[in-house]
């Protein structure tokens, strides 16, 4: 049987489990493909560590270019991450026409159309399964499987740590920094867990999905991302009574020729599949014209879940490099026509207010005075208490307005000397 050398650059979690993998069942996946995936060298800066798998000491390296330039290896696996020397090596190993397979949300995110022309340029292509979702197949769907759509939007929960602690907050009624604590002991939360709760991860992801479904490279720059330190107990609770649930929303959409690409907390109708997904799981909900909605759910993250991604697109490569040429599938750069980004504050979309309001006659006609002034239409109200003489929370939900007047009108309404507190303002998505 015919067999392809693989060289792995990064033998992290996810370089030991996809090695593990391959060890494991790499019987079963030669006599699926008819041609065998073979492991001929592997780099990384530490090798003493004890990873949990076997390896042939021979094939360990510190140097990553002996790696990318033995004429063995045919196929290079990019598992280190981050930008810097992950990008150098990428753009060496196509500079020699050898096929990439990554992880780096964040290097395609920000270098994505740099690296596909280079690609191009040397008739070989990337592969990044693994970059959106772990060990769910929302790439090679995109790519393929909904190719004859035009993608109208997709809804993600991109990110498994936020999706934990939103989803303790919710089940256990705890505070915001009791559910991170728990998630970092829990390993599903960084010791700086910043890129995962101020929303950058999910945005990279947005900006690969994006950029995949609509053939233009989305600039991160474009992207509004909001991440979640600011989600309070109480709006859980209030969410939950009114018949939603609270999600960090990867929200991408294309409306009249232009598209929107937006992160954010966001309230989603409870009977919405989506606002079933719990714990670190992800999905995704991809709305193309012809197949309509699909929803894609499984484990986002994780040494065996991205590793089966990984290995997934090792998979595609042994094949084709057995069986013929590289066949270049669609990437960031399909589109032949100007695609326009539409800015934050041009996009509509209904909210969830909650205001900290002086409780005395007419305060609340104050209030939608305010709203009305900005073309913004109350569709309900809520008020659990009332303390007269005292500041009280006041819930509204509004209906669909500009992003720009919510913005204006939350500033007024800030301004006003009977509000108590800052606004809390969370957008609503209805999934329809």
């Amino acid at each position: 049987m015919k067999e392809i050398g693989i060289g792995l650059l990064g033998f992290g979690t996810v370089g030991a489990g996809v090695v593990e993998e391959l060890q494991k069942n790499g019987e079963i996946i030669a006599n699926r493909l008819g041609v065998k995936p073979v492991l001929r060298k592997i780099a990384d800066i530490e090798l003493d560590r004890d990873r949990g798998v076997n390896v042939d000491r021979s094939i360990l390296t510190k140097d990553a270019d002996l790696v990318i330039n033995d004429p063995s290896v045919s196929v290079i696996v990019e598992l280190i991450g981050g930008t810097g020397i992950a990008r150098k090596l990428m753009m060496q190993a196509l500079k020699l026409g050898k096929p990439v397979i990554t992880a780096n949300k964040a290097l395609l995110a920000e270098h994505g159309a740099e690296i596909f022309k280079q690609a191009a340029e040397k008739k070989t292509d990337v592969w990044f399964e693994a970059s959106v979702g772990g060990g769910i197949p929302i790439i090679r769907s995109l790519r393929e499987g909904l190719i004859a759509n035009k993608i109208d939007r997709m809804y993600g929960i991109l990110n498994g740590t936020c999706n934990y602690i939103l989803s303790s907050m919710d089940r256990e009624q705890v505070t915001f920094e009791h559910a991170l604590k728990n998630a970092q002991m829990a390993g599903y939360a960084e010791s700086d867990p910043a890129l995962d709760i101020d929303g950058i991860d999910t945005a990279h992801k947005a900006v690969i999905l994006a950029s995949l479904a609509y053939g233009f490279p989305v600039p991160m720059s474009a992207v509004y991302v909001e991440g979640i330190r600011g989600v309070s107990k109480t709006d859980i609770e209030n969410a939950r009574g009114m018949g939603y649930r609270l999600k960090l929303l990867a929200v991408i959409k294309n409306e009249g020729g232009e598209v929107e690409v937006h992160v954010h907390p966001t309230l989603i109708p409870a009977e919405q599949m989506l606002s079933s997904v719990s714990g670190v799981f992800n999905a995704v909900v991809v709305e193309g014209d012809v197949a309509g909605q699909t929803l894609y759910y499984g484990r986002g993250a994780g040494r065996y879940p991205t590793a089966s991604a990984v290995i997934s697109d090792i998979a595609d490569v042994c094949r084709e490099l057995a069986f013929g040429d590289i066949k270049r599938r669609h990437s960031f750069g399909w589109q032949k026509e100007e695609v326009k980004l539409k800015e934050m504050g041009r996009i509509e979309t209904r909210y969830y207010l909650r205001v900290s309001l002086l409780d005395k006659p007419g305060m609340l006609g104050r209030l939608a005075t305010i709203l009305g002034q900005h073309q913004i239409s109350i569709a309900s109200v809520l008020q659990k208490e009332r303390h007269a003489g005292k500041q009280v929370p006041i819930v509204i939900v509004t209906d669909r307005a500009r992003e720009s007047d919510f913005e204006a009108a939350v500033k007024n309404i800030d301004a006003m000397d009977v509000v108590g507190a800052k606004t809390v303002r969370i957008r609503i998505e209805d999934l329809v």
